[in-house]
């Protein structure tokens, strides 16, 4: 007698069946469904397309793709949106305080989505930096079967023969500022640094999230790595949808597969690649969201033991489109795997273990310059370091690759906000040898954690980036690089230490020791905080909500 076939409709049976529900599938039957859909399980097509950012302005056709794959396989699917933010619109502005925040959002809104329609699985796609982590959070939260697919990076701008990105654009305002280019060579670099749809190219944010999602097991293998305008990206999303199905069929939920031993993996692959610090922001409130107990000593120790061997941007020479080019970062995964850094018996998406999934990947292509061998690396441990000391009790978050000085000592320079600090290097205030610090910008006090790529991509433009430190309770952009120190524990608006700084304290960021400290005595320390009052913030609407639920940075800023 033939197995009877398990009714993959674990949740939208309550729709489609009964008497009583007439009413509800009255309503889908206007948005296209028939007889034969209600028979089939419900998979939702969260969508971030928006006309707001390159990086997102393509989804819609993805989603489309993505869609057509459910329903070859057969299921019943349905699009619906989500918001996206613009980093590197935003930055610099008012704005940059909503954009952590709308990581929450977007997780917030697919959960609701999917909740109120009891849809029973989900493909989320999306672009911009906090797409990435908000699809997640709600795929956690969730744990219903689903597949995270990236919208896919953007291809480099070309000027007078030499690829550049947006980063080039953001470094472009501090030669302008200090003579290096004129006015019509700074718009020369505008015109040119976003030719198309896709993600910013280097391994910033967005790309090392998506790094980290496939090393996590939760996108299908290679998909991290296919340009946002390619058949190789319109593949990835059929594929997704028909993939939602099949683990529908086998019982595969995020938490079977989102372990504590996938998240190690998704941090390897980060730290192997030189990716952007705001992976241990996400990668701890990804993990919040299925109850797994990871923590800063988690990147401390896999730190210390991972090496760095990618040669992108921002700290290198290339970019996404280029990694592609040689194997993607499955051909990164295949290599760690072969040399144990990873576990190789996790489960993913495709039903296979990751060791599995590697078994039909190909090499890196020989010759290749980007990805060193593992015994000649660029650096021997990873670039992505935790500070503590008595300035971050908590701890704190640099990005150490590409630095010619790894520690300075220098007397502070001290903003309560980016404006004040930028306005300061503008007008040569800040000079070698001094650590300038940002804070109340942290996730209460900024509120939102703003990233501070303008100014630090100043500081480069202007020649400090490597004799200039600088700290803050806020973020940096994947784009940063330098001497800098972000996510500093406990933030400033709740008493941190780094709210106590005085200008000329003298501040020690020592990378290779892991410090952040400040030379000041614990009783003048103590004096300073018994005088310390929190300022007041009289905020309403999203911004009011975020900072009174907003967790500590060193616990991933969840307000859940």
């Amino acid at each position: 007698m033939a197995e009877e076939k398990r009714d993959l409709r674990i949740r939208s049976k309550v729709i489609s069946e009964g008497e009583a529900r007439v009413p509800n599938r009255a309503m889908l039957r206007a948005v296209g469904f028939t007889d034969e859909d209600f028979k089939k399980p419900m998979v939702g097509i969260a969508s971030t397309w928006s006309e707001v950012t390159p990086c997102n302005i393509h989804i819609d056709e993805l989603a489309r793709r993505a869609k057509a794959g459910a329903k070859e396989a057969g299921a019943a699917p349905m699009i619906f949106n989500t918001i996206t933010v613009s980093d590197g619109i935003s930055m610099g502005t008012e704005g940059m305080r909503f954009s952590l925040p709308s990581r929450d959002v977007i997780a917030d809104s697919i959960e609701t989505v999917v909740g109120a329609e009891n849809l029973d699985g989900v493909v989320a796609i999306g672009g911009c930096d906090k797409n990435m982590p908000g699809c997640m959070i709600a795929i956690g939260r969730m744990n219903l079967p689903a597949v995270f697919v990236y919208g896919g990076t953007i291809s480099p701008g070309n000027l007078k023969g030499e690829d550049i990105d947006i980063v080039s654009a953001f470094e472009g305002v501090g030669q302008y500022n200090s003579g290096t280019i004129d006015r019509e060579g700074l718009h020369e670099v505008e015109c040119h640094a976003c030719p198309g749809a896709g993600s910013c190219g280097g391994m910033y944010t967005a790309n090392t999230m998506a790094s980290a999602i496939e090393a996590m097991g939760m996108s299908l293998p290679a998909s991290a790595s296919n340009p946002a305008e390619s058949d190789y990206k319109q593949d990835d999303c059929a594929k997704a949808g028909a993939a939602v199905y099949h683990l529908l069929e086998r019982d595969i939920r995020p938490r079977d597969i989102m372990t504590k031993k996938a998240f190690e993996n998704a941090i390897t692959v980060v730290l192997a690649l030189g990716g952007s610090t705001n992976a241990v922001l996400h990668l701890l409130a990804m993990a919040h969201s299925v109850d797994i107990d990871l923590t800063l000593e988690d990147f401390e120790r896999l730190q210390k033991k991972v090496p760095h061997i990618a040669d992108l941007k921002p700290s290198g020479k290339y970019v996404m489109q280029d990694l592609h080019r040689i194997g993607g970062v499955e051909a990164v995964m295949k290599l760690l795997n072969k040399e144990g850094f990873i576990h190789g018996d996790c489960l993913t998406v495709t039903g296979k273990t990751v060791a599995e999934n590697l078994e039909q990947a190909s090499d890196l292509t020989e010759g290749q310059t980007i990805i060193t061998p593992i015994d000649k690396p660029k650096r021997k441990d990873g670039p992505l370091v935790i500070l503590r000391g008595n300035l971050a009790p908590e701890g704190a978050v640099a990005k150490i690759s590409g630095l010619k000085t790894t520690n300075i000592t220098g007397p502070a320079k001290v903003f309560d906000s980016e404006e004040e600090a930028t306005k300061a290097v503008l007008d040569d205030k800040v000079q070698a040898g001094d650590v300038v610090v940002i804070r109340f910008e942290g996730p209460k006090g900024g509120p939102g954690m703003p990233e501070m790529l303008s100014l630090t991509a100043i500081l480069v433009g202007k020649g400090l980036g490597h004799s200039v430190g600088l700290i803050t309770d806020g973020r940096f952009s994947g784009g940063t690089h330098g001497l800098v120190v972000g996510h500093v524990a406990p933030e400033a608006q709740v008493g941190g230490p780094i709210g106590l700084l005085q200008e000329g304290d003298l501040v020690t960021i020592d990378s290779e020791n892991y410090e952040l400290s400040v030379d000041v005595s614990p009783e003048e320390m103590e004096r300073r905080r018994n005088e310390w009052k929190a300022p007041e913030q009289n905020l309403r609407g999203v911004l009011g909500k975020y900072t009174r639920l907003v967790s500590s940075a060193s616990k991933g800023a969840v307000t859940d």
